[in-house]
């Protein structure tokens, strides 16, 4: 019963991230102002605004001018419910929710949002191709003061952001902004302080090869051609998010390649 309450909270959630990605990229705000068709501006009452359900039986079309909405309505939002429900599962196995502890539902809800920044990373910088501050700024401050609250080290978070942006800027000044951009760094940053030494190194590694594989198909595909910019912010939040989760299991496997 619990995971059906998830699964619903998740679907609100994401449907929040979805006016967040869309207001940033309009410059507007989203906290105030009610919801609006982005086509004919009309406003839309909480009937067209139920999670999944709406888009699904409107058919996908707004219900007053039937321009067709983007997918990425639904899909940001089963996604969010997902990775939701996904983080219960990893802290509350068995139903030992019942007998957590208070720091477990700290980490509960800190993981929950942890996931939610990563989600608007990784959906904006694939329909835009930009990583915004105001996204990875609040995201790294509050990921530092969550895991210290839930006793994580300082000083192996700050050495694992140190280490995943500068493995970014390196690159950066190396190929003079060329083959990233300033973003990059401070998502590196941020993964650092998320996931602390040495899983960040396990999540760089998990980004690469998600990266090279979902590269190689899309130039076959002849979707992409050489040289072309690839929103890599999309492959470093999702492995982000998985290390989060099997952190401890990942990091061992990374670590037997090299013994």
């Amino acid at each position: 019963m619990i995971v059906v309450f998830v699964l619903i909270f998740g679907l609100f959630i994401g449907s929040f991230l979805n006016v967040v990605i869309y207001r940033l990229h309009r410059e507007e705000s989203f906290v105030k102002g009610s919801s609006k068709c982005l086509f004919c501006g009309h406003r839309l009452y909480p009937k067209d605004l139920i999670p999944l359900f709406s888009y699904v039986f409107l058919r996908g079309h707004c219900r007053y001018c039937q321009q067709r909405f983007s997918s990425q309505y639904p899909l940001v939002e089963a996604t969010t419910a997902l990775a939701f429900i996904l983080i219960f599962i990893n802290i509350f196995p068995q139903d030992s929710w019942n007998y957590a502890q208070i720091t477990d539902y700290f980490k509960l809800l800190s993981w929950w949002t942890m996931a939610s920044f990563l989600i608007i990373i990784f959906v904006y910088d694939l329909r835009y191709y930009l990583i915004l501050d105001k996204v990875i700024l609040p995201a790294i401050i509050f990921s530092f003061f969550a895991n210290l609250v839930l006793g994580h080290n300082w000083w192996q978070m700050l050495l694992a952001g140190v280490v995943g942006g500068g493995f970014f800027l390196l690159q950066y000044v190396l190929s003079k902004g060329r083959w990233i951009g300033g973003g990059d760094i401070r998502l590196g940053a941020l993964m650092g302080i998320i996931l602390s030494w040495p899983h960040v190194l396990t999540a760089l590694f998990i980004a690469y090869i998600l990266g090279s594989i979902i590269s190689v198909i899309l130039l076959l595909g002849s979707k992409k051609a050489w040289g072309d910019k690839v929103p890599f912010g999309t492959f470093l939040s999702l492995a982000t998010f998985v290390t989060l989760l099997y952190h401890q299991e990942l990091t061992n496997w990374y670590f037997s390649l090299f013994s």
